[in-house]
């Protein structure tokens, strides 16, 4: 890739990795629409490791503190809101985990095409109009519990699936149990980090047992950029969902899949 495919390629990630609108879908559609070569899942990691840097730093807080709660839960048995919090997104995990090693052959060797994206794009999109529409509760991310924990985790699992976006199916999941907008999006957030760690520490592994030459320059470029974009991304979309709701983004979504279904028919 040049640096002009780079710096795009990052920015699309970077912007759409927290908004549900599925940022893998957007990384696979230039590779198919504009005839670039596919940047390949290494690359996908390493821009997804500059959102997760974004992430980490602005949670930086809320993480810390989780953190030390969970390690007080093992050690001195002492339970609090943060640790149960802590406990709860790492059952979160665990279904993307096992779905993420007995499928991901067939996921990179069949779904990432456009039809898939098309046809889950506009799907998703839907149950996540829904949802927004149905959501009355307004619970925080501190009253979410195993069973819902479990539910969401289920939710991002699905989201292997290019298109459908992890973010937003697991806000459409949070929003349908009863979450607020900004407890949804903020539980969702947080569930990204054990994801997106596990999975470019896989990758960097695989990268080293191959042998395979690696433009680590490109790489550095769409980390630093991906951060960047991610980072702005998650201040301003916790600041607009409570006066916006998701109405934009199913918009957004509706429109992407009737056009490429106009490309897959045309």
């Amino acid at each position: 890739m040049d640096t002009f495919q780079v710096i795009v390629l990052a920015l699309i990630q970077g912007l759409t990795e927290f908004l549900p609108i599925s940022s893998s879908a957007h990384l696979i559609l230039p590779a198919q629409l504009l005839g670039w070569e596919d940047q390949g899942l290494t690359f996908d990691v390493a821009v997804n490791t500059g959102s997760l840097l974004a992430v980490v730093i602005y949670f930086r807080r809320e993480l810390w503190s989780m953190f030390n709660a969970w390690t007080g839960s093992i050690v001195k048995r002492e339970q609090n809101e943060e640790s149960k919090l802590a406990w709860w997104i790492i059952l979160a995990t665990i279904p993307a985990v096992i779905v993420g090693f007995t499928a991901k052959g067939f996921i990179e060797t069949h779904l990432r095409n456009i039809e898939v994206i098309a046809f889950t794009t506009i799907v998703f999109g839907l149950l996540l109009w829904w949802a927004d529409r149905m959501n009355r509760e307004g619970f925080n991310e501190f009253q979410v519990g195993w069973k819902k924990a479990l539910v969401i985790g289920i939710a991002q699992a699905m989201a292997l699936i290019p298109g459908t976006s992890r973010s937003g199916a697991t806000i459409t999941a949070a929003l349908m149990l009863g979450l607020s907008r900004e407890a949804a999006a903020r539980f969702s957030f947080l569930m990204s980090v054990p994801v997106s760690l596990g999975a470019a520490i896989l990758v960097v592994k695989d990268l080293f047992e191959s042998g395979v030459n690696i433009d680590y320059q490109a790489l550095v470029l769409g980390t630093i950029v991906s951060f960047v974009a991610a980072y702005l991304c998650i201040h301003y979309f916790l600041k607009i969902i409570s006066r916006m709701g998701m109405t934009p983004f199913v918009i957004y979504r509706l429109v992407l899949g009737a056009v490429l279904c106009v490309v897959i028919f045309s």
